[in-house]
C-alpha cells in the first residue's frame, strides 16, 4: 500500500515533501500555509513569492527551512489569498504537486486538505477528488500521506481510500 491517511500535524511530518494549498502569489497568511511558515520560517514564502505568479495547474518547489522535510511543492488552489474555490481546482492543484513531486525524484509526499479552509470546499468533496488523483500516482512513490487535523477530513480521506 502506498496511500496513508494520519490525523496530525502536516508540519511535523518526516518525509521528503510537504504540499501547501497555496496562493498564485505564494503568500502564505493563514490556514495550513501560515502554519508552514510559522514553523518552518519566513524564507519558504520569500522563495514562493519570488516564484510567483504560479498558475492553478502548476506547483513549484521550495526549500523546508527548519521543517522535517526536504521540501514545501506550493500547489495553488486559488488566484487571489483566501478566495472561495471549486473542486476542479483541488483536483489541478493535487495533480501539480505530484507532477512535481515526480520531477524532483521525490518518494514521500504528504498533502492537508486542498481548499477546506478558506477556499470553502467540503471536505468530503476535497477528499474524493484528492485521493482519485493520488491513485494515479501511486504506483511512482513509496508513501502518499494524507493528514488532517480533524476528525472530518481525516474520516472523508479515509472513506474514498
Amino acid at each position: 500500500m502506498t496511500i496513508f491517511v494520519e490525523k496530525g500535524d502536516i508540519t511535523k511530518l518526516s518525509c521528503d515533501a510537504i504540499v501547501n494549498p497555496a496562493n498564485s502569489y505564494g503568500y502564505m497568511g493563514g490556514g495550513v500555509a501560515g502554519a508552514i511558515k510559522r514553523v518552518g520560517g519566513t524564507e519558504i514564502e520569500k522563495e514562493a513569492v519570488a516564484n510567483a505568479p504560479i498558475s492553478i495547474g502548476k506547483a513549484v518547489a521550495t526549500t523546508a527551512g527548519s521543517l522535517p522535510c526536504t521540501f514545501v511543492i506550493h500547489a495553488p488552489t486559488m488566484k487571489q489569498p483566501a478566495m472561495r474555490i471549486d473542486v476542479e481546482n483541488v483536483e489541478h492543484a493535487t495533480r501539480a504537486a505530484l507532477e512535481a513531486a515526480l520531477d524532483l525524484n521525490i518518494k514521500s509526499i504528504a498533502f492537508p486538505g486542498m481548499g477546506t479552509g478558506v477556499g470553502g470546499v467540503p471536505p468530503v468533496e476535497a477528499a474524493n477528488s484528492m485521493i482519485k488523483i493520488a491513485k494515479q500516482f501511486e504506483n511512482k512513490f513509496e508513501k502518499i500521506i494524507f493528514i488532517g487535523i480533524d476528525d472530518e477530513l481525516v474520516n472523508s480521506f479515509k472513506k474514498f481510500l
